[in-house]
This record gives C-alpha cells, structure tokens and sequence, in this order.
C-alpha cells in the first residue's frame, strides 16, 4: 500500500520532499501499530503530543489524513492540535548575517553555494523548488512550477541574479540542465544541502540555528516587506495560498524586538 500512496501523492502533484515527509509518517505509523483502528490512531497521535513540536505533530497527522482518505477511512482522520502562535518570528537569518555569508563564500570561490543562498534568498524559493532550476530557467528569467494542489506558481529570478548567475554560467560553460550540481554532476538533495550549509556557516562563524534552507526564504519575505508593503503581493510570489501564512512576516524576529525595547524604552 506504501508504494500505492506514492503514486497517488504524485497524482496529487506534491512535491518529491512532501512524499517524503507522507510516506514517512505512514511508514513510522505502520511500524508502532498493526492495524488501523480509531484508539491505535489516537495513541498515535498522543505518542506524537508527547515527542514533537506542534507543527510536526500536524504533519504528521496530515500526512495520515491523506492516507486515510485514500483507502477509503476518511471518517477515521484525526483532528489537528492548536498552535499557539508566538508573538515574534525564530531563527531567520539577518541580512547583515546573509550578506556576510554571501561575502565569505564569494571570496573562497564556493561559487555553487554562493548561488544557493543567493537563489533561496531572492527569490523566495523552498528548496525543493530550488533543485528544479534549470540554465533554461535562469535565461527566462523565471521558472514555472506546481506547487500543493496543482496551483501552478511562477517564481521570478530578478535582473540582478539573473546576469549574475549567467555569467558565473558561462565561466563553467554550462549552457543548459540543472545547475545545482555535486562533485559527481548529480543534482544536491535537500538533505546535502542543508548539512553543507551548517558546515559553512559554523566555518565562517554564523549561528548555526538561523542557517538553514528555509531560513533563506523566510529572509526573502522580511526584506521584501522591508522595501514593499504590499503583502497580498508577497503572498502571490511565494505561493501562500492564504494572505493569513504571510501575515507572520509582518512581526518581527526576537532579536529585533529587543533592539527596539533597548532603543525606546528609557523610562
């Protein structure tokens, strides 16, 4: 049935990391329970309470859902747990931390990682959107991919980056395919490029805790709000189906919030 559940993920046009993340939790279900029943679901779901974060615990329980649903059990899904939402935003990388990182790896000729956290950063690309970019892609200027639901969603690859990016191209006479490659010419897994840059970040001193893929992406959105207000917008470039998921960047990170505590509060 796992193998029925990955061709039917891919039917619904999700993301090879998503399958991951579904099948996964199938699997870990399947391994701790024999059967399918509504108290081995509910076991499940305290069984994650008690180990996982929130957002991990609706994850997973999404991702069950799923499987519910398609062998025919949908009145057996579980309910979702409540998160609560913090007043401020963890674990982005700041600006000064990203164009230091950017400087470093420039300087030491990490030209592909260079380009990663430079693609991720402008132009809000998850990462697994980001392994899909193609030398045809960059010429464009955009590339078009379909996200959860088949929404198809168009990421935009501005000017800058773009003649940046064909000319670090042509200098390893690439003139088409994937171009985030390995030492083998084999397109980076998200897993390998996550690792990597914890690797580099703890080397040239970053924070290791705000140096992550997504880290990138979120440091799209607070620039992005940083120069234009226009949040509905924002939302449309990086594929939120609500405005109310965007709405988070409008809070600031801990970090800044105690800047400004320090700056304004003198009574």
């Amino acid at each position: 049935m796992i193998k029925e559940f990955e061709r039917h993920l891919r039917e619904k046009l999700l993301s090879e990391n998503t399958i991951d993340v579904y099948v996964f939790a199938v699997k870990q279900f399947n391994s701790k329970y024999s059967s399918i029943t509504r108290n081995n679901l509910k076991k499940y779901k305290v069984w994650l309470i008690e180990n996982y974060k929130p957002q991990t615990v609706n994850l997973r329980i999404r991702a069950v859902n799923c499987y519910l649903e398609m062998i025919g059990k949908s009145s057996m899904k579980m309910t979702f747990v409540k998160v609560q939402q913090k007043a401020f935003i963890e674990n982005v990388i700041s600006e000064a931390d990203y164009n230091y990182f950017k400087k470093c790896l420039w300087n030491d000729n990490e030209k592909n990682w260079y380009f990663v956290i430079r693609f991720m950063a402008a132009t809000g690309a998850r990462i697994s959107e980001l392994i899909q970019f193609k030398v045809e892609h960059i010429k464009a200027g955009y590339i078009d991919l379909y996200s959860k639901g088949g929404k198809l969603r168009r990421i935009y690859i501005p000017k800058a980056l773009k003649e940046e990016a064909l000319s670090w191209l042509s200098e390893k006479n690439q003139e088409s395919g994937f171009i985030f490659l390995n030492r083998f010419g084999e397109r980076l897994t998200p897993r390998g490029i996550s690792g990597q840059l914890k690797t580099l970040a703890k080397k040239y001193g970053i924070d290791t805790a705000v140096v992550y893929p997504h880290s990138f992406r979120h440091r799209f959105a607070k620039s992005f709000l940083e120069r234009c207000n226009d949040i509905a917008f924002l939302a449309d470039l990086m594929g939120h189906e609500s405005i109310e998921t965007t709405r988070i960047y409008l809070r600031k990170t801990a970090t800044e919030q105690r800047e400004l505590v320090d700056t304004i509060i003198d009574w």
